[in-house]
């Protein structure tokens, strides 16, 4: 019971001016607009490079294979993949890129992502809210506690990010 009880206090008041005197609801709708805004860039973008975005810094930086690999991602699910690369943290800023390049129906690719923003957006706003909230009223009552948790959190990363480089190392070594 106690939980929940700090759990509703951990996001703001709606209603209440949150940032830049506008309410917590405005704000969330304002950063769902700016995250489709993104979307649009990202497909115009890729259209407009094509087969240079092979090429292109982002193209190099990601590599042939992951471009490829998108690809077939998109060839196979067309539109329903830009709705679902929402969910999926490396793909969300590629597919995108490529879904232009390949020129999805640009109707339907507005759709997806439309769908996207209003589903994936405001769960990650109130889910991030409600956690930097929860650990700012943490740090009010307990610095030391705040200060575990935030070197635990950063712990889990770093253990994410080795245990995947191993796993990675073993996959090219065994083929």
């Amino acid at each position: 019971m106690s939980f929940m009880r700090s759990f509703a206090l951990a996001v703001p008041a709606p209603t209440e001016p949150f940032w830049l005197g506008l309410p917590y609801w405005l704000v969330g709708v304002v950063l769902m607009i700016a995250l489709f805004g993104v979307f649009q860039v990202y497909y115009w973008v890729g259209r407009r490079l094509g087969e240079r975005l092979y090429d292109s810094r982002m193209g190099v930086k990601l590599g042939r294979e992951r471009i490829a690999k998108v690809e077939r991602i998109v060839g196979r699910w067309g539109a329903l993949a830009v709705y679902g690369c929402f969910w999926v943290p490396m793909l969300r800023h590629t597919l995108p890129w490529v879904a232009g390049a390949l020129r999805v129906s640009y109707p339907w690719y507005i759709v997806a992502s439309a769908l996207g923003c209003m589903t994936w957006a405001p769960l990650w706003w109130f889910g991030l809210t409600a956690l930097v909230w929860g650990w700012l009223q943490l740090a009010a009552r307990s610095p030391v506690g705040a200060a575990v948790v935030a070197v635990a959190a950063v712990a889990a990363v770093v253990a994410f990010f080795v245990w995947r480089r191993r796993r990675r190392a073993e996959k090219a070594f065994v083929t």
